[in-house]
């Protein structure tokens, strides 16, 4: 608990244009890994453009390290088929978040990170303050992959008694 510095909610809100792994769809779902952990959302079969609305909480602990994003299809008489990867870095979110910013108007823009070779993102995105938190959207395109994006958004929680930030 001294180590972690706080949770990191990922709003998994879809996937968009996935791959085709069965004969004319797919039943995909998304794996999140940072460090040792580990996190996956439900499967919703046979649906390249899946609308998954789940929360899953990565511990934070080391924010240098990268979130990796994998998609699968989900098969049952076979290992699952590979439907793209991407990643993420948290550091600009958690910067953000640092900044411990207050009395802000809803929507206010915190910061613009733009696609680039560094990073997944297929569009601008942004970190805003909404409701009296920092919250960033995205879309990451997939890599090693013909096509699909995954639409995430990033929310903050404190934890009484951990390091914090």
């Amino acid at each position: 608990m001294e180590n972690l510095m706080g949770l990191l909610r990922i709003h998994v809100f879809r996937g968009v244009n996935l791959a085709v792994r069965d004969v004319c769809s797919s039943d995909p779902y998304v794996i999140f890994k940072m460090g040792k952990q580990k996190l996956k959302t439900r499967v919703v079969k046979q649906n390249i453009n899946p609308e998954w609305n789940e929360d899953l909480t990565l511990s934070i602990q080391d924010p240098s390290l990268p979130v990796n994003v994998l998609v699968y299809d989900k098969d049952l008489f076979s290992l699952d088929d590979k439907m793209g990867d991407a990643e993420f870095d948290v550091r600009p979110f958690v910067e953000a978040v640092k900044m411990r910013l207050n009395n802000l108007p809803s929507g206010t823009i915190i910061r613009k990170i733009q696609p680039s070779r560094e990073n997944c993102l297929s569009e601008e995105s942004c970190i805003i303050w909404v409701n009296g938190q920092v919250i960033q959207k995205m879309f990451l395109r997939l890599r090693n992959v013909e096509s699909g994006e995954i639409e995430l958004q990033l929310q903050w929680i404190d934890i009484p008694g951990s390091r914090g930030l």
